[in-house]
């Protein structure tokens, strides 16, 4: 029987952010559902049987946080926020520019009424998910940000009608919104939720920090108040439940949106949020150094994200381990693990990597955790 005190201890050592490549078939049935030739049942039955398949290839590299490779989503972020009353999202646009590369234009992601949590939106997801795992590994499940309902907007994008201010009742209304989404889960028998921020990310970034500037908000200013908001969620969340949040730069299609170190947010986001885990992006240059790490206080931990998700080239095992060593300067290597930077398709697009490199990624994330912490 497992108790509290013998659940295993979270994270593990070696994680994954949550996306997984879809297969081909999946994509084929999610392209018949919307062509109107398969029921939503149907496709529900081609989505667990790619989930059964994403959480074998989990357990035979050695993780045991597992996820559903969100293959019930097209995107990472706006198929949980449309449920939510009050949100309304449009839809993102792919163009092609003269050199032929492929670039994302972001959705607009409104708040026009009152933010509700009508409805449980992963309860079900999670207990399929939840069914197929075995003794010793934890579900994970990944939410969006809340602060993605004010960052890509600001102030113009959340309705004055309903909140003529947003202090304090949008940001009350959203965390109670995520609160009840939490409770649900933790009701279901969830004890492990990530959230996906990319707004954060992009503050590290002086371009979008002028853009911040532009539209009436103050970027120095900005990182603590979204603190302070993922702290409203934090202090509803079920006893006994693990709260993680991830940093993201951009992910699609092998492409970033972002670049800077931690350091414009790090005291914030590291010193004042109240969340358990951190997974940092610390892949390549743009991640800066990892300086900004120390803030981080006893209790927490940092996932170091530390293997590029987005490109083919397999870390060696030598260069990752210096790069643990060089992050453990500043914090505790206790207070560490390791995982991919991002996932492997945020959106259902996928990064331009084949399903082989994604295992092998994988599979070196364990090995490389197994050699610096020890086999758990």
């Amino acid at each position: 029987m497992t108790t509290p005190e013998n659940l295993p201890k979270l994270p593990f050592r070696a994680e994954h952010v949550g996306s997984l490549l879809r297969p081909a078939y999946l994509l084929e049935a999610r392209a018949g559902h919307a062509a109107g030739s398969l029921s939503a049942a149907d496709l529900r039955e081609v989505e667990d049987r790619a989930i059964a398949e994403a959480v074998a290839l989990q357990r035979s590299v050695g993780l045991r946080a597992i996820t559903d490779g969100e293959f019930r989503r097209t995107y990472f972020h706006l198929d949980f926020l449309r449920q939510l009353d009050g949100v309304e999202c449009s839809e993102p646009e792919t163009r092609i520019g003269l050199d032929g590369k492929s670039t994302l234009v972001p959705p607009a992601i409104r708040v026009t009424g009152r933010v509700r949590h009508a409805q449980p939106i992963q309860v079900a997801d999670f207990a399929y998910l939840q069914s197929l795992a075995v003794a010793g590994c934890v579900p994970k499940v990944t939410i969006p940000s809340p602060t993605m309902l004010h960052f890509r907007g600001g102030r113009a994008g959340i309705s004055a009608e309903h909140y003529p201010e947003l202090e304090p009742a949008f940001y009350e209304d959203v965390a109670q919104a995520y609160a009840d989404e939490l409770a649900a889960l933790a009701k279901a028998g969830c004890r492990y939720v990530q959230l996906d921020d990319t707004n954060l990310a992009y503050l590290c970034d002086e371009h979008m920090r002028a853009q911040t500037r532009q539209r009436g908000d103050d970027p120095f200013e900005l990182p603590f108040r979204y603190a302070e908001f993922i702290n409203r969620v934090v202090a509803l969340k079920p006893q006994g439940m693990t709260l993680g949040i991830h940093l993201c730069r951009g992910n699609f299609r092998s492409t970033h949106a972002a670049s800077g170190g931690y350091e414009p947010v790090a005291e914030a986001l590291l010193k004042a949020m109240n969340v358990d885990v951190y997974f940092l992006e610390y892949d390549d240059e743009r991640s800066g150094d990892f300086a900004p790490l120390r803030y981080l206080p006893g209790g927490k931990t940092v996932v170091l994200g530390l293997l590029s998700s987005k490109f083919a080239a397999l870390e060696s095992v030598d260069e990752i381990r210096r790069r643990i060593e060089d992050a453990a300067r500043y914090v505790p290597l206790e207070q560490l693990a390791l995982s991919p930077q991002c996932g492997f398709s945020s959106t259902v697009h996928g990064n331009d990597i084949s399903f082989d490199v994604q295992k092998a990624k994988l599979a070196r994330v364990v090995e490389i955790a197994d050699a610096v912490w020890g086999r758990s």
